[in-house]
């Protein structure tokens, strides 16, 4: 077995059993359903009351315990390509470091000293806390170096990373979905017109789009927040726009012009080539209101507290996210490329 087939041999070890949930380890059996998890007066409550009640919450737990994992995940990743590629070159894997990695790392000068100093909050003087600044800013800059390398190593190994965030259900029975009906993968987003993340992600939604075609859907729900005062009549906008077929170009016009107010909302349906007067009565009569609160009130009961919100294929994740976050989302939930379905084949014959 070579070192890369090797590595995403271990990966697969450490990734495997916690695809698709969230198990603390304990001795007990995984509880069903039907398992009493209280008594109440004589009533039971059971793990399916739980899960339906306390969904929301459970799945933010759940949540912050994928993302610890996944820190953790990361750093052993990187261990294991740090001690690979020391196999390799016939070194340990401090020699590596020290031969490669941390080889051009300067020490600050000595003003830069005194200036990281003068930041600090220290009644101590600066000689007595000098060698303590250096050793730290050198962590820093070896800190750096490393990641750098890590990163560089994991683009040129056949890395596939399998521990899944949390599931969730979502319903998607009348949102705006773009995409083939069969597609292997679907992309649920929850999102706000006024939030400058969703504003961000949008681009990158499209590029993903683009990237995979067919085997991608993407739906589109409502969660305008609060302290966005014109997302929820831009939302209403969308809706608006889509009674006439434009739901997706006028999505897409919201968030790259910024442009919110009503009279805004009213010119972008003339620039679209709406008809003005039915898109006016659905804006004006607050036609598709009700259909926003419904999303907001969904995203609510998920336990969903910011945006952007995403679910592929269920799983759950938040925030302000990269390309290669949303790729490797739809990846895990697509068939195992050759590479990885090749290294499979070899160790089940070891």
């Amino acid at each position: 077995m070579n070192s890369i087939a090797r590595a995403l041999w271990m990966f697969t070890l450490v990734c495997l059993p916690a695809v698709g949930q969230v198990t603390p380890a304990t001795s007990n059996p995984s509880p069903t359903p039907s398992t009493v998890v209280a008594e109440v007066d004589g009533r039971t409550l059971t793990n399916i009351d739980l899960e339906q009640k306390e969904s929301g919450s459970l799945l933010q737990a759940r949540y912050q315990y994928y993302m610890s994992q996944r820190k953790a995940l990361d750093q052993l990743v990187d261990e294991e390509l740090l001690s690979v590629e020391a196999g390799r070159q016939h070194l340990t894997v401090d020699e590596l470091l020290q031969k490669k990695v941390y080889k051009d790392i300067k020490d600050p000068t000595e003003d830069q000293l005194q200036v990281y100093y003068e930041g600090m909050e220290s009644n101590e003087p600066y000689p007595a806390v000098r060698d303590r600044v250096l050793e730290h800013i050198r962590q820093l800059r070896r800190d750096k170096a490393r990641a750098a390398y890590s990163k560089e190593l994991r683009s040129q190994a056949n890395l596939r990373i399998l521990l899944s965030p949390p599931v969730a259900s979502v319903n998607v029975e009348g949102a705006f979905v773009k995409g083939s009906k069969n597609a292997p993968v679907q992309l649920v987003e929850f999102a706000d017109y006024e939030c400058p993340y969703c504003q961000q992600v949008n681009p990158l939604i499209q590029k993903l789009e683009e990237e995979y075609g067919d085997k991608l859907s993407v739906a589109y729900k409502d969660f305008p927040l609060p302290m966005h005062h014109r997302s929820e009549k831009a939302a209403e906008a969308a809706r608006c726009a889509g009674e006439q077929g434009k739901y997706w170009e006028y999505h897409d016009v919201l968030y790259y012009s910024h442009s919110l107010d009503v009279n805004d909302l009213k010119k972008h349906a003339q620039v679209l080539k709406l008809d003005e007067d039915r898109f006016a009565k659905c804006l004006d009569g607050g036609t598709q209101a009700e259909a926003v609160k419904k999303d907001l009130e969904e995203g609510k009961k998920l336990g969903l507290s910011g945006t952007p919100s995403f679910f592929v294929n269920g799983h759950f994740f938040h925030g302000s996210v990269d390309y290669s976050t949303l790729k490797e989302m739809v990846d895990q939930q697509l068939p195992a490329r050759p590479a990885a379905q090749a290294v499979a084949q070899t160790t089940s014959t070891k």
